[in-house]
């Protein structure tokens, strides 16, 4: 029996309970590779508040300088597993936002919900074993933010969300690595192994967000130009992966533009 893709979805993107969900996707996407969905692109998305934590505004996160006991080490490490679980409403968000494309596009979106769930997992259990959960810090939303203001235009949503906001991951991942790795915790023998999954794993979806955005964008649009035009994101690090972002797509000569007009020139 055909399941409704578009519909069994919504039901997973905006369902509260955490292993619920998770649970609920993974028979979906077992489904969805058997070919067993049906596309009625008809379909009308709607859109809601999706978030599972208290959401503060930036400046009023207390981010530990250091991983010098064991709550600053579970609030460093939630702080990520938070954008892991954004990542993973991104993710389920574009594959049932977006109505008449290429198979291909649904797979890929599918695919990186189902990694983004990996990550998210994995930090969730090193959480656990530190006696905290998922819930218990506050958190930001501005990635829940892109999601709303990208809404209507596919390749504003593959530009700032999956080319953008996700490589701003790729020039974190090693500075959060070396904070994590500052502590004196027996725990700390598993961060590398995650965070290099995470790392390899973002690239492919960054790259992804690449292949979109160069799909849904104007035939001449540059990439800085979407940088001038959301101001409201920054979308470099301020010491950027420079190596993993030519792997996910970046040219030379974008990342030059972007550095220039990050740094007022």
């Amino acid at each position: 029996m055909k399941i409704n893709f578009f519909t069994t979805l919504e039901e997973i993107l905006y369902e509260k309970n955490t292993q619920i969900k998770i649970d609920k996707f993974k028979n979906f996407y077992e489904n969805f590779k058997l070919n067993l969905c049906e596309f009625n692109h008809d379909h009308q998305a709607i859109i809601r508040k999706n978030s599972q934590v208290n959401i503060l505004h930036p400046t009023r996160i207390r981010r530990p300088k250091q991983a010098n006991s064991p709550a600053a080490l579970a609030k460093i490490l939630h702080s990520v597993a938070h954008i892991e679980y954004s990542a993973i409403n991104l993710a389920l968000d574009a594959s049932y936002r977006f109505k008449n494309l290429p198979f291909k596009f649904y797979q890929d979106w599918l695919e990186v919900a189902d990694e983004e769930i990996k990550h998210f997992l994995l930090l969730e259990n090193v959480l656990n074993e530190l006696g905290f959960k998922y819930g218990d810090f506050d958190a930001h939303d501005n990635l829940e933010q892109a999601l709303f203001l990208t809404k209507d235009n596919l390749a504003h949503r593959m530009g700032i969300v999956h080319r953008g906001l996700e490589a701003k991951g790729l020039d974190a991942n090693p500075f959060v690595l070396k904070k994590l790795n500052s502590t004196n915790h027996p725990i700390k023998t598993l961060f590398n192994e995650i965070f290099k999954i995470i790392l390899d794993d973002e690239i492919k979806h960054v790259s992804k967000g690449d292949i979109w955005w160069n799909y849904a964008k104007e035939k001449n649009e540059k990439y800085i130009n979407l940088c001038k035009n959301f101001k409201e994101f920054n979308l470099l690090g301020k010491k950027y992966n420079k190596e993993a972002r030519i792997k996910a797509g970046f040219q030379q000569e974008e990342l030059d533009e972007m550095e220039n007009f990050y740094n007022g020139g």
